[in-house]
């Protein structure tokens, strides 16, 4: 359990998903300061509470389109320090990257529900992005990646790998472990989607991320 609390305010239509996701943000040491049914009362709660970080789910009253996913841009706009994690069972493409670009891609999430596996890693997650770190499921890089589809067909399937792995906001040592290969052989293989790309090398990890999100936003 992270020894600093982080005062939150959760966004969720499902009351079932609510109730349980609150007790499990309380459990990993984030202070839940109000947790929410739909977009207006997210914005309200996030002005009445001025929370370090926001979970919003994408899809609430309502539209049940993306008014979770509008609203966390309105309030990035606001407050360009707040943390915000997008946590869905969809890919809202038409607003994904500008969430992903607001306040200069840092303290930003994209999460999908169903590819949640591990609770601590969940909590892991989120603190990362409450640091202001990025985090985004590959998933959700790879359906955003398909609008560009010519620079992403160049990648072989283990680079292709490798950047999901760099989505998901892991170190070169990380990605070694997972995919069982040396670091300098991870090393090789971002210095080369970087080229394939047409991004700059950066061995930072969350400005790779950053370089793949600014790549989409040009799309």
């Amino acid at each position: 359990m992270s020894a600093e609390v982080t005062r939150t305010v959760l966004a969720e239509d499902g009351v079932l998903l609510r109730e349980g996701l609150s007790g499990l943000l309380e459990r990993f040491g984030f202070a839940v300061a109000e947790a929410v049914g739909d977009a207006r009362a997210l914005e309200e709660a996030v002005r009445r509470h001025d929370p370090a970080l926001v979970v919003t789910d994408i899809r609430m009253p309502p539209g049940y389109s993306d008014e979770g996913l509008r609203a966390a841009v309105r309030l990035r706009g606001e407050r360009p320090g707040l943390a915000v994690v997008a946590l869905s069972q969809y890919v809202e493409q038409s607003y994904a990257s500008e969430l992903l670009d607001s306040g200069g891609g840092a303290g930003v999430g994209y999460l999908l529900k169903e590819r949640v596996a591990d609770v601590e890693e969940f909590a892991s997650q989120l603190r990362q992005v409450a640091a202001g770190g990025t985090v985004v499921d590959p998933e959700v890089v790879r359906r955003l990646l398909r609008r560009r589809r010519d620079p992403l067909e160049r990648l072989s399937e283990r680079e292709r790998e490798v950047l999901a792995e760099i989505a998901e906001g892991r170190s070169n040592a990380a990605i070694a472990r997972r995919l069982h290969v040396s670091e300098a052989a991870v090393g090789k293989h971002i210095g080369t989607i970087l080229a394939k790309l047409d991004l700059p090398p950066d061995d930072d990890v969350n400005r790779r991320v950053m370089a793949v999100l600014a790549y989409l936003r040009d799309a």
